[in-house]
């Protein structure tokens, strides 16, 4: 499956009273369900009983909310938003992460623009090319803490950021657990700490077709990669698209940061921007690196 379509979490529970447990006590615990309309699995290694029955109720109900608000696969604040023209009263959760949108938004001259719905749409119907476009904008999209107004005809996705927030809330539930050392991984890595034996986590980047490409060690940091012809859509183009429509200039682009959201969007707008524009995009976010890109 590609990286949109499968999701992976896994945490190494280390408090030193856990270590200390007998083994039958700190046995690998494994919890599976779906988020954002993918597979979702969740391993603990050297957590107790009732701590992963804590860990796996907190997580589902984190997962949860996140579908309440993003999905496209199912009713969320987001279909009903696309449907209805607006949303009343958005929670703090969503405003941030539009917020957080129309920063890289900016950063990347447009070119990361969750606006872009109708024209993915069309292209995977071979509905009308021309309206579709014409209803792309994210400088119309009007956010307060009041209401998210919609243009007629606009509608919204998510989906090149909403993974990476996704792992970064699930972060915040592990850390509330009081867990350092873990590893979680939605399509888009989040590494908080090191390995049990001290090293730093290890993941790798790996193209449209499975290809390794890189392997790279992450200790407190984020790890996106994005690959537009990982899905295909309408006549085989790929599934990241400019807002004008125009084809991605990159086959495989991945970025690492502090948060797993601003890597998630900035390795999916890498895709779709010449190197020069990149550059600009990454200087806009400090400890964010470009890893790879081919």
């Amino acid at each position: 499956m590609n990286r949109r379509r499968f999701l992976l979490l896994s945490a190494a529970v280390l408090g030193a009273a856990v270590l200390s447990l007998p083994a039958r006590r700190a046995a690998r615990h494994d919890w599976a369900g779906v988020a954002l309309g993918a597979e979702a699995r969740l391993t603990l290694s050297g957590a107790t009983d009732r701590q992963a029955r804590r860990i796996f109720a907190r997580v589902t109900a984190e997962l949860a909310l996140i579908e309440a608000q993003f999905s496209l696969y199912r009713e969320s604040a987001l279909t009903r938003l696309n449907r209805d023209g607006r949303l009343a009263h958005p929670p703090p959760q969503i405003t941030e992460l539009f917020a957080l949108a129309g920063r890289v938004h900016a950063a990347t001259g447009g070119a990361f623009d969750p606006s872009v719905q109708p024209l993915w749409l069309a292209m995977a119907g071979q509905g009308d090319l021309a309206a579709a476009r014409a209803a792309v904008g994210w400088s119309r999209v009007q956010t307060s803490a009041q209401e998210i107004r919609l243009q007629p005809g606009m509608a919204l996705t998510f989906n090149g950021i909403a993974q990476g927030h996704a792992a970064d809330r699930i972060a915040g539930v592990m850390r509330d657990e009081g867990l350092g050392d873990v590893l979680i991984d939605m399509g888009e890595v989040r590494a908080m700490g090191r390995r049990p034996d001290g090293a730093a986590w290890q993941a790798r980047i790996a193209g449209p077709e499975g290809r390794a490409l890189r392997d790279l060690g992450l200790v407190d940091r984020a790890l996106a990669t994005s690959s537009p012809l990982g899905t295909r859509i309408g006549a085989g183009a790929g599934h990241i698209l400019h807002p004008s429509g125009q084809p991605a200039r990159w086959r495989t682009a991945s970025v690492s940061a502090a948060s797993a959201a601003v890597a998630d969007a900035l390795s999916t707008a890498a895709c779709l921007l010449d190197r020069t524009a990149l550059e600009r995009a990454l200087a806009a976010f400090p400890d964010a690196r470009l890893e790879h890109l081919s």
